[in-house]
């Protein structure tokens, strides 16, 4: 078995991965707030704990992972849309409008994360069906002395757990002094947080010891994961904008709900993502979801290849060129195993890369090298452990498939011509794939190649038919 080392947030370390119970390796990531699409940004934690997953699956065993990803589906903005809606001329009650909206963006994010190859999780528990265990354990924690009611709402005494800002390495009062907290006059101190709050006629609300109300975000994700992997599991994670307050706040409440139970061991946090070195914003108009980029015709593989080749614990610059650059790559990966069966297992550098904190660029690399040394069997394989080349997510370069082929019989043609110092062949084939309108890169990786707007398959038949591929 292959030691596994992962870079822990909350230890600031990388470290040998132990797992509580091999037979049963538990995580949870933090899902999205299902209130409109998917931006880019939120697809790179999906990626990231997929990637993780197989790795898992692969050391341990498909049956002994459990991955749990929820959704929140109680949240302002999910419910100003139903009452947009409503006032726009619905006739359906507030409640039905709000599932409405989460049915249909719960629909479109498991669409998008198909899309890239990301495989559903284990459990996806919403929040709406975890209330009941939002409010037991909101009681437990009034009841441990950690929380307080104060005009309808319940808030989590952060003085109470001493060890709060160990994972984002910050005291409360420094805290207090750098971040915007809300403030409020029902409040003991400044950083305290909602754990239950009051609801209005107009809002959705839940029956509770402390008044009609709904739950606060932190505590959510404390409750549902402790109900589907237990009070101790293996990792937990998230993007690095939910270390503070969000992942802070739940390592809080969780420790002292359960005493002695530790909660998460490792905290695994992706950095933010760019688009062409700028940070991604309406105001910039460089603002785009992953619906935006597949209906612009880039394929979803392609994405995922872009996004897994910057590590995960460094911002991420999304570009076009980068973008081209993968679709030519995994065309001609697409070529290459065309046709043949996987081999029995992934290459072992590509497994020793995933196993040095999810070095998913180091792996990239040995699928170049088994591409350049033509093992398209193992490539196969090894493509697939990251969640590219698997069957179906190649549609979008099947109609060229043919020409895949020739190109690179041509290809190899081309490079035998070049070691026979047959130059006037090689030439030939390089200025037969220009007219053919067949754009061919050199790289330190080999070959790479894609069609130009006006590729003509019938040229590159007549040249692969000359030169006898």
């Amino acid at each position: 078995m292959t030691q596994i080392r992962l870079t822990n947030t909350r230890t600031r370390r990388k470290e040998e991965f132990v797992p509580i119970d091999p037979a049963n390796v538990r995580l949870y990531l933090c899902g999205p707030t299902v209130y409109d699409r998917a931006h880019l940004g939120n697809a790179r934690p999906v990626l990231v704990f997929d990637l993780l997953v197989r790795l898992l699956r692969h050391e341990y065993g498909d049956r002994a992972v459990t991955y749990v990803r929820n959704f929140t589906d109680v949240d302002d903005k999910i419910n100003a849309e139903a009452q947009r809606r409503r006032a726009a001329g619905s006739d359906l009650s507030l409640e039905a409008l709000i599932a409405e909206r989460t049915e249909e963006t719960i629909g479109w994010y498991h669409a998008d994360m198909d899309a890239l190859g990301a495989a559903r999780p284990d459990h996806e528990p919403r929040a709406t069906a975890y209330v009941g265990q939002m409010i037991a354990m909101t009681a437990d924690l009034i009841a441990k002395g950690h929380a307080y009611e104060a005009e309808g709402h319940v808030l989590f005494d952060v003085r109470s757990f001493p060890d709060y800002g160990t994972l984002s390495g910050r005291s409360v009062d420094d805290m207090i002094a750098g971040a915007r907290v809300e403030v409020a006059p029902f409040k003991r101190d400044p950083m305290d947080f909602v754990l239950w709050k009051p609801s209005s006629d107009d809002l959705p609300g839940w029956d509770s010891p402390w008044g009609r109300g709904r739950p606060g975000w932190h505590i959510e994700c404390s409750a549902m994961s402790a109900a589907l992997l237990g009070p101790h599991f293996d990792i937990h994670g998230g993007g690095i904008d939910l270390q503070f307050p969000h992942h802070e706040n739940e390592i809080a409440q969780s420790c002292c709900a359960h005493p002695g139970a530790g909660f998460a061991n490792v905290w695994l946090h992706n950095e933010m993502l760019q688009v062409e070195g700028k940070k991604m914003s309406k105001s910039l108009g460089n603002f785009f979801t992953v619906r935006d980029l597949l209906d612009r015709g880039v394929p979803g593989e392609v994405i995922r290849f872009v996004m897994m080749s910057t590590h995960y614990r460094k911002p991420m610059d999304w570009t076009e060129a980068k973008a081209q650059e993968a679709e030519a790559v995994l065309r001609r990966w697409h070529g290459l195993v065309a046709g043949i069966e996987p081999a029995t297992s992934p290459a072992p550098a590509l497994i020793e890369a995933l196993a040095d904190d999810l070095n998913a660029a180091g792996a990239i690399a040995a699928l170049h090298d088994l591409a350049g040394r033509g093992d398209a069997e193992t490539l196969l394989a090894s493509a697939r452990m990251l969640g590219l080349l698997l069957p179906g997510m190649g549609d979008w370069a099947q109609a060229d498939a043919g020409a895949a082929g020739q190109i690179e019989a041509l290809l190899a043609a081309r490079l035998a011509a070049r070691q026979a110092r047959d130059f006037a062949r090689a030439d030939a084939i390089r200025d037969g794939f220009a007219a053919a309108g067949v754009e061919v890169k050199d790289t330190a990786n080999g070959p790479e190649w894609s069609l130009a707007a006006g590729f003509d398959p019938a040229r590159l038949a007549d040249l692969a038919r000359t030169h006898g591929t």
